[in-house]
């Protein structure tokens, strides 16, 4: 996320299309993205979130103004239960330890048991070889539906370079819709990478994201709201490609109509969780940019 130049001067990964795979065009897509938030607004399906010590307010937050419930549960003795229970699971180790990790297999596992849609945000991977090699152990024995991460964390996960310091990728890594195909398609989970602009595949179908703002760049945390807020969709749209698409949109576009009277990172961050708490569907229906490529 983060961006803040006009569309018409962004350069596209490739030439869009207009229509999916199976028949759906842009504005239908964006109408069943804002059909989603309604949808979100009218169940609050509950999204369970086990999540890092920075954001968990933040993202707890950000899930009750898109119209969810939060529940933020990490005992080994109870994220099962929990788990299969919920509309949607996050694992988030951005400030992962032994016994987190144990947690997130128990509570992925049990999710997928249950159909529950499952959201992987690889905070920092590529940072230490146990942040990566956690991240991969969540890959091979929780098998996430969706997985949000930036370019840096996603390309390090493949094995196609990226450099990760500290929990922020920086430097180039290539065509970040190839690394999300190769991704995609390697872990069988739609992919999302997010950056000046979003791309998300699900190694077949893709899809670019151009709603956003460069104020989320001065602020924590707004990866990890944005795989909150993608969680959210899961829960009420079946197709990972598009709940995935549908988050980010909503949150980038919240992001854009907060910036407008923004002085600061702060009175940026209020007008943010304030237009994203009174965004109707309709207006994200007509205000997110989104299209098939």
């Amino acid at each position: 996320m983060g961006r803040i130049e006009p569309i018409e001067q962004r350069t596209p990964l490739m030439a869009a299309h207009g229509r999916g795979s199976d028949g759906v065009d842009d504005r239908e897509l964006a109408g069943r993205i804002g059909e989603a938030l309604g949808r979100i607004r009218t169940t609050k399906p509950l999204v369970h979130q086990l999540t890092n010590y920075v954001v968990m307010n933040d993202t707890a937050n950000v899930t009750l103004h898109v119209g969810a419930l939060p529940v933020m549960a990490h005992a080994k003795e109870e994220v099962a239960e929990m788990a299969g229970v919920a509309g949607a699971v996050v694992l988030n180790p951005g400030t992962l330890e032994p016994d987190w990790v144990e947690g997130m297999v128990l509570a992925g596992q049990a999710a997928k048991r249950a159909g529950v849609p499952v959201v992987l945000d690889p905070v920092g991977a590529g940072a230490t070889r146990y942040r990566t090699e956690s991240n991969l152990r969540l890959l091979r024995e929780v098998a996430p539906t969706i997985v949000r991460g930036n370019a840096g964390e996603i390309a390090s996960l493949i094995g196609a370079g990226g450099e990760v310091r500290g929990v922020e990728s920086v430097g180039e890594v290539g065509d970040p819709l190839l690394i999300a195909r190769q991704a995609a398609q390697a872990w069988g989970a739609t992919v999302a990478i997010t950056g000046k602009r979003d791309v998300i595949t699900d190694g077949e179908r893709a899809i670019v994201v151009d709603n956003g703002s460069e104020w989320l760049t001065t602020l924590t945390g707004t990866g990890c709201s944005a795989t909150a807020v993608v969680a959210a969709f899961a829960a009420v749209e079946p197709d990972p490609v598009v709940a995935a698409a549908g988050g980010l949109a909503c949150l980038g576009y919240a992001a854009e109509l907060g910036s407008e009277g923004a002085r600061g990172p702060a009175s940026f961050k209020v007008a943010f969780y304030d237009s994203l708490y009174n965004l109707t569907p309709e207006a994200l229906a007509a205000g997110a940019r989104v299209a098939f490529v």
